[in-house]
């Protein structure tokens, strides 16, 4: 009985924990692990198409898709925001993800672009689709 008071007990510091200032990821499209030898890691510069939205409304403020053109970056550099460079780490070429960042790990106190709002939560949907150097059948 005591395991199961700690463990709820536990769920519940985890779930507030989640709710207020982590990075959460949903994995939308799985690549299957026999067809995934490599992950986007830390240096790599990878293609990524995305639509971001705000988490309060969910009113659309960017996408790539719409431009029919994916963003480039060297993960880990600090050329996006936190919660992509820690988001998009680990992903396979042709999976998706949803990643609900919080402010502290997006644009944080000062907003961006007249689009996003200081202190908003932010979702993108996110579709790594390539890894400079790498090609998905050579994975």
């Amino acid at each position: 009985m005591q395991l199961f008071s700690l463990l709820a007990s536990t769920a519940s510091f985890l779930a507030l924990t989640n709710a207020a200032g982590q990075l959460q990821i949903g994995v939308l499209h799985k690549i299957d692990p026999e067809e995934c030898t490599r992950t986007a890691s830390a240096r790599d510069e990878v293609q990524v198409h995305y639509t971001g939205s705000l988490k309060s409304d969910g009113t659309v403020f960017d996408s790539s898709l719409k431009r029919g053109q994916p963003i480039s970056f060297t993960l880990g550099a600090g050329q996006v925001i936190k919660g992509w460079d820690q988001g998009i780490q680990g992903m396979c070429i042709g999976e998706k993800r949803k990643l609900t960042i919080p402010s502290e790990l997006g644009y944080g106190a000062r907003g961006a672009g007249g689009v996003i709002p200081p202190n908003a939560d932010l979702v993108f949907t996110v579709e790594l689709v390539g890894i400079k150097g790498y090609e998905k059948d050579e994975l």
